[in-house]
């Protein structure tokens, strides 16, 4: 059996619009995760009290639950215990929002701790106020030595959104899945879908290498 491209032609369709709900589906789950992550971070940072525990209980909860299994519990469970339908792509989005956002929660605070101590207490004794110190001389540098791992994780969400195929939300997995079994033509579907994979992630991590050196000749590390 070879590889035909009129099958690629027939289902581009389905399968440019799986990879359209792909994109959403990362876009949505990275936006919660920044959010859950910087809110993790904060809490991380202040080192005592309920907002500390809180944010280390959730880091470490959800850092160790695999994605998949996080899946099905949300669509799943979710329902049976608060009497509530989600859409499988809002089960998706919120499955890999909460897993994500632990990841970088880490990968936020250990950019802000990586900032050189020395240069926060001269801002210190300066007098500099808190918001201006955070906005000229803790951010900038910790965005900067953050955004290979920032990247990476990213990677990976994008990989995992693929998982979402268990559930049956259209993602690019899933249309290839479907149409592979309708038309026995699993070699082409599939291929498609690793090239399209390939095509998005590896420019993001050549960029995240990139950034790394840059940021390593930077501090001469």
């Amino acid at each position: 059996m070879g590889f035909d491209l009129h099958v690629l032609k027939q289902y581009a369709p389905e399968l440019f619009g799986g990879l359209l709900n792909t994109l959403w589906i990362v876009a949505g789950s990275l936006a919660l995760a920044t959010l859950l992550g910087l809110l993790g971070c904060l809490g991380s940072l202040t080192e005592r009290g309920l907002l500390f525990r809180m944010s280390r209980w959730y880091i470490d909860l959800f850092r160790v639950i695999p994605d998949v299994v996080l899946i099905f519990w949300v669509y799943f469970c979710l329902p049976l215990l608060f009497d509530v339908r989600l859409p499988g792509g809002v089960s998706g989005v919120l499955a890999l929002g909460l897993g994500t956002g632990a990841f970088m929660a880490e990968v936020f605070r250990a950019g802000v701790l990586a900032v050189p101590q020395g240069q926060v207490e001269a801002a210190l004794a300066l007098g500099i106020p808190t918001a201006e110190r955070w906005r000229r001389v803790i951010l900038p540098q910790a965005i900067r030595r953050m955004m290979p791992a920032f990247i990476n994780t990213l990677t990976d969400l994008l990989k995992h959104s693929s998982l979402l195929a268990g559930i049956a939300v259209g993602e690019m997995s899933y249309v290839a899945y479907t149409v592979g079994a309708q038309t026995f033509r699993y070699v082409e579907m599939l291929s498609t879908v690793a090239i399209a994979y390939f095509v998005i992630i590896f420019p993001l991590s050549q960029y995240a290498r990139r950034v790394e050196r840059q940021t390593r000749r930077r501090t001469g590390q």
